[in-house]
Protein backbone atom coordinates (compact mmCIF):
# COMPACT_ATOMS: atom_id res chain seq x y z
CA UNK A 1 0.00 0.00 0.00
CA UNK A 2 2.88 2.51 1.09
CA UNK A 3 4.40 1.25 -2.20
CA UNK A 4 1.69 2.18 -4.65
CA UNK A 5 0.78 5.70 -2.36
CA UNK A 6 4.83 6.12 -2.76
CA UNK A 7 4.57 5.94 -6.76
CA UNK A 8 1.47 8.24 -7.21
CA UNK A 9 2.71 10.78 -5.28
CA UNK A 10 5.89 10.39 -7.69
CA UNK A 11 3.37 10.84 -10.99
CA UNK A 12 2.06 13.93 -8.64
CA UNK A 13 5.30 15.38 -8.68
CA UNK A 14 6.02 15.21 -12.54
CA UNK A 15 2.48 16.76 -13.22
CA UNK A 16 3.71 19.63 -10.39
CA UNK A 17 6.77 20.16 -12.25
CA UNK A 18 5.13 20.75 -15.41
CA UNK A 19 2.39 22.83 -14.09
CA UNK A 20 5.83 24.80 -12.84
CA UNK A 21 7.34 25.54 -15.72
CA UNK A 22 4.43 26.74 -17.40
CA UNK A 23 3.93 29.34 -14.61
CA UNK A 24 5.61 32.62 -14.50
CA UNK A 25 5.96 33.22 -11.18
CA UNK A 26 6.79 30.10 -8.51
CA UNK A 27 7.94 30.82 -5.41
CA UNK A 28 7.78 30.62 -1.60
CA UNK A 29 8.94 30.55 2.06
CA UNK A 30 9.10 28.22 4.20
CA UNK A 31 10.00 28.95 8.43
CA UNK A 32 12.09 26.13 10.18
CA UNK A 33 12.73 25.87 13.66
CA UNK A 34 16.29 24.29 14.89
CA UNK A 35 16.88 22.51 18.08
CA UNK A 36 19.97 20.86 18.84
CA UNK A 37 20.94 19.05 22.17
CA UNK A 38 24.04 19.40 24.06
CA UNK A 39 26.18 16.71 25.46
CA UNK A 40 28.17 18.11 28.90
CA UNK A 41 29.80 14.48 28.78
CA UNK A 42 31.88 13.72 32.05
CA UNK A 43 31.23 17.23 33.05
CA UNK A 44 28.24 17.25 33.04
CA UNK A 45 27.92 14.27 35.38
CA UNK A 46 29.18 16.03 37.90
CA UNK A 47 26.39 19.09 38.02
CA UNK A 48 23.32 19.04 39.58
CA UNK A 49 19.94 19.09 37.39
CA UNK A 50 19.54 22.62 38.59
CA UNK A 51 22.59 23.44 37.05
CA UNK A 52 22.16 21.78 33.87
CA UNK A 53 18.73 23.75 33.34
CA UNK A 54 20.68 26.88 34.02
CA UNK A 55 23.55 25.96 31.27
CA UNK A 56 20.37 24.78 28.43
CA UNK A 57 18.96 28.14 29.20
CA UNK A 58 22.32 30.34 29.08
CA UNK A 59 22.99 28.17 25.89
CA UNK A 60 19.32 28.65 24.58
CA UNK A 61 20.38 31.15 21.50
CA UNK A 62 22.52 28.45 19.87
CA UNK A 63 20.56 25.57 21.07
CA UNK A 64 17.31 27.03 19.72
CA UNK A 65 16.68 29.21 16.31
CA UNK A 66 14.74 30.07 13.63
CA UNK A 67 15.46 30.47 10.02
CA UNK A 68 13.64 31.39 6.91
CA UNK A 69 14.42 29.67 3.18
CA UNK A 70 12.97 31.81 0.51
CA UNK A 71 12.79 29.83 -2.92
CA UNK A 72 11.93 29.81 -6.40
CA UNK A 73 11.96 26.50 -9.08
CA UNK A 74 15.97 26.88 -9.45
CA UNK A 75 17.20 29.09 -6.95
CA UNK A 76 17.06 29.11 -2.55
CA UNK A 77 18.42 32.00 -0.14
CA UNK A 78 18.27 30.56 3.89
CA UNK A 79 18.97 32.76 6.69
CA UNK A 80 18.67 32.75 10.39
CA UNK A 81 16.48 35.64 12.18
CA UNK A 82 18.08 37.65 14.88
CA UNK A 83 16.97 36.81 18.40
CA UNK A 84 17.79 38.71 21.47
CA UNK A 85 19.23 36.80 24.10
CA UNK A 86 16.72 36.47 26.54
CA UNK A 87 19.69 36.72 29.55
CA UNK A 88 21.37 40.13 28.03
CA UNK A 89 18.78 41.28 25.67
CA UNK A 90 21.87 41.02 23.38
CA UNK A 91 22.10 39.04 19.86
CA UNK A 92 24.52 36.59 19.78
CA UNK A 93 27.30 38.22 18.66
CA UNK A 94 30.22 35.79 19.09
CA UNK A 95 28.42 32.87 17.94
CA UNK A 96 28.06 34.10 14.76
CA UNK A 97 31.90 33.80 13.96
CA UNK A 98 30.86 29.64 14.20
CA UNK A 99 27.61 30.19 12.95
CA UNK A 100 26.12 29.17 9.42
CA UNK A 101 25.68 33.24 7.46
CA UNK A 102 23.17 33.63 4.78
CA UNK A 103 23.40 30.86 2.16
CA UNK A 104 22.26 30.99 -1.70
CA UNK A 105 21.64 27.58 -3.74
CA UNK A 106 21.16 27.41 -7.28
CA UNK A 107 20.74 23.80 -8.01
CA UNK A 108 20.14 24.44 -11.52
CA UNK A 109 23.37 26.24 -11.92
CA UNK A 110 24.67 24.02 -8.55
CA UNK A 111 26.03 26.59 -7.12
CA UNK A 112 26.66 27.89 -3.30
CA UNK A 113 27.56 31.45 -2.17
CA UNK A 114 27.48 31.86 1.27
CA UNK A 115 28.20 35.14 3.15
CA UNK A 116 30.62 34.12 6.50
CA UNK A 117 32.03 36.88 8.96
CA UNK A 118 34.82 35.81 11.02
CA UNK A 119 35.90 38.20 13.72
CA UNK A 120 34.68 41.26 12.13
CA UNK A 121 36.66 40.18 8.51
CA UNK A 122 33.73 39.27 5.69
CA UNK A 123 34.35 36.01 3.57
CA UNK A 124 32.15 35.28 0.34
CA UNK A 125 32.57 31.88 -0.30
CA UNK A 126 31.53 30.22 -3.57
CA UNK A 127 31.72 26.13 -4.12
CA UNK A 128 30.03 23.61 -5.70
CA UNK A 129 26.55 22.49 -3.55
CA UNK A 130 27.11 19.76 -1.15
CA UNK A 131 26.99 16.25 -2.87
CA UNK A 132 24.31 14.10 -1.23
CA UNK A 133 23.57 10.42 -2.47
CA UNK A 134 20.16 10.23 -0.97
CA UNK A 135 18.22 6.69 -0.20
CA UNK A 136 14.75 7.58 -1.10
CA UNK A 137 12.31 4.76 0.96
CA UNK A 138 8.40 4.54 0.82
CA UNK A 139 8.09 5.25 4.63
CA UNK A 140 5.64 8.31 4.66
CA UNK A 141 4.13 10.53 7.69
CA UNK A 142 2.60 13.69 7.71
CA UNK A 143 3.82 16.95 8.48
CA UNK A 144 1.05 19.30 8.87
CA UNK A 145 -0.96 19.54 5.61
CA UNK A 146 1.86 18.20 3.98
CA UNK A 147 3.03 14.44 3.18
CA UNK A 148 6.11 13.63 3.12
CA UNK A 149 8.35 10.32 2.46
CA UNK A 150 11.75 9.53 4.26
CA UNK A 151 15.03 10.17 2.57
CA UNK A 152 18.51 8.86 4.51
CA UNK A 153 22.24 9.75 3.44
CA UNK A 154 25.50 9.47 5.11
CA UNK A 155 27.51 12.53 4.71
CA UNK A 156 31.16 13.57 5.71
CA UNK A 157 30.61 15.39 9.40
CA UNK A 158 33.40 18.30 7.89
CA UNK A 159 31.47 18.66 4.85
CA UNK A 160 28.24 19.57 6.92
CA UNK A 161 30.27 21.65 9.48
CA UNK A 162 32.84 23.76 7.70
CA UNK A 163 32.01 26.83 8.96
CA UNK A 164 31.99 25.52 12.57
CA UNK A 165 34.95 25.65 14.46
CA UNK A 166 35.99 24.41 18.29
CA UNK A 167 39.69 24.28 19.79
CA UNK A 168 39.50 20.86 19.59
CA UNK A 169 39.60 20.87 15.61
CA UNK A 170 43.05 22.52 16.16
CA UNK A 171 45.36 19.72 15.93
CA UNK A 172 48.42 19.98 18.19
CA UNK A 173 51.50 19.83 15.97
CA UNK A 174 53.60 16.11 16.65
CA UNK A 175 56.71 15.81 18.73
CA UNK A 176 59.64 15.35 16.96
CA UNK A 177 61.00 11.95 17.96
CA UNK A 178 65.01 11.32 17.58
CA UNK A 179 64.64 7.82 17.94
CA UNK A 180 62.48 7.20 14.94
CA UNK A 181 63.75 6.68 11.55
CA UNK A 182 60.37 6.39 9.96
CA UNK A 183 56.80 7.23 11.04
CA UNK A 184 54.42 4.67 9.33
CA UNK A 185 51.66 7.39 7.97
CA UNK A 186 48.21 6.47 9.06
CA UNK A 187 44.97 7.29 7.13
CA UNK A 188 42.69 8.81 9.72
CA UNK A 189 39.02 7.48 9.11
CA UNK A 190 36.58 10.01 8.00
CA UNK A 191 33.87 10.54 10.77
CA UNK A 192 30.47 11.03 8.91
CA UNK A 193 27.02 11.94 10.03
CA UNK A 194 23.78 9.99 9.41
CA UNK A 195 21.11 12.15 8.17
CA UNK A 196 17.32 11.44 8.07
CA UNK A 197 15.65 14.08 5.87
CA UNK A 198 12.09 13.91 5.49
CA UNK A 199 10.10 15.73 1.81
CA UNK A 200 6.92 16.85 0.52
CA UNK A 201 6.25 16.25 -3.36
CA UNK A 202 3.60 18.58 -2.80
CA UNK A 203 6.37 21.27 -3.05
CA UNK A 204 8.03 19.87 -6.22
CA UNK A 205 11.51 21.86 -5.99
CA UNK A 206 14.92 20.51 -4.58
CA UNK A 207 15.30 23.16 -1.85
CA UNK A 208 15.83 22.43 1.63
CA UNK A 209 16.99 24.14 4.58
CA UNK A 210 21.04 24.17 4.94
CA UNK A 211 23.40 22.38 3.29
CA UNK A 212 20.21 20.21 2.22
CA UNK A 213 19.17 19.73 -1.16
CA UNK A 214 18.32 17.57 -4.08
CA UNK A 215 15.45 15.30 -3.07
CA UNK A 216 12.08 15.20 -5.81
CA UNK A 217 10.08 17.65 -3.02
CA UNK A 218 10.75 20.46 -0.43
CA UNK A 219 12.78 19.17 2.66
CA UNK A 220 9.88 19.84 6.03
CA UNK A 221 12.45 18.30 8.56
CA UNK A 222 16.12 16.85 8.96
CA UNK A 223 17.51 15.37 11.39
CA UNK A 224 21.64 14.94 11.66
CA UNK A 225 23.42 14.31 14.72
CA UNK A 226 22.24 16.20 17.66
CA UNK A 227 20.35 18.61 15.65
CA UNK A 228 16.57 18.66 14.24
CA UNK A 229 15.29 21.15 11.96
CA UNK A 230 11.51 21.63 11.20
CA UNK A 231 9.32 23.50 9.17
CA UNK A 232 6.57 25.28 10.88
CA UNK A 233 4.71 27.18 8.53
CA UNK A 234 5.09 27.14 4.42
CA UNK A 235 3.62 30.50 2.47
CA UNK A 236 3.10 29.73 -1.34
CA UNK A 237 3.36 32.31 -3.58
CA UNK A 238 3.32 35.16 -1.67
CA UNK A 239 1.63 38.84 -2.06
CA UNK A 240 4.88 40.71 -1.97
CA UNK A 241 7.58 38.84 -4.20
CA UNK A 242 10.46 37.74 -3.02
CA UNK A 243 14.20 38.55 -3.74
CA UNK A 244 16.02 35.38 -3.62
CA UNK A 245 19.54 36.71 -4.32
CA UNK A 246 23.11 36.12 -3.54
CA UNK A 247 25.30 37.98 -0.99
CA UNK A 248 28.06 39.90 -2.75
CA UNK A 249 30.47 41.25 -0.16
CA UNK A 250 32.96 39.63 0.92
CA UNK A 251 36.78 38.10 0.02
CA UNK A 252 35.94 35.11 -2.36
CA UNK A 253 37.11 31.99 -0.99
CA UNK A 254 36.13 28.45 -1.06
CA UNK A 255 34.88 26.45 1.37
CA UNK A 256 38.41 24.48 1.97
CA UNK A 257 40.17 27.51 1.76
CA UNK A 258 37.86 29.04 4.09
CA UNK A 259 38.43 26.72 6.86
CA UNK A 260 41.91 26.50 6.68
CA UNK A 261 42.01 30.42 6.81
CA UNK A 262 40.10 30.15 10.02
CA UNK A 263 41.76 27.48 11.45
CA UNK A 264 45.18 29.53 10.45
CA UNK A 265 43.93 32.06 12.57
CA UNK A 266 42.91 29.99 15.46
CA UNK A 267 46.31 28.57 15.94
CA UNK A 268 47.86 32.12 16.23
CA UNK A 269 45.53 33.14 18.48
CA UNK A 270 46.15 29.73 20.82
CA UNK A 271 49.90 30.41 20.09
CA UNK A 272 49.75 33.95 21.35
CA UNK A 273 47.90 33.07 24.47
CA UNK A 274 50.50 30.78 24.93
CA UNK A 275 53.04 33.20 24.89
CA UNK A 276 51.41 35.49 27.16
CA UNK A 277 51.08 33.38 30.11
CA UNK A 278 54.86 32.36 29.40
Amino acid sequence: MKSLLFKISILSFFLCQSFISNAQEFQGEATYISKSTMDLGTWGARMSEAQKKQIQERMKNRLEKTYVLSFDKEASFFNEEDKLDAMSGATDSWGKNFAQGDSYKNVKENMLIQSQEFYGKQFLVKDKLQVINWKMGSESKQIGQYLCFKATASIPTAELTWYNFSWSDIAQEPEANADSTAVEKVVPEIPMTEVEAWYTLQVPVSHGPSEYWGLPGLILEVSAGNTTMLCSKIVMNPKTKLKIEAPDKGKEITKSEYRETVQGKMIEMRNNRGRGRG
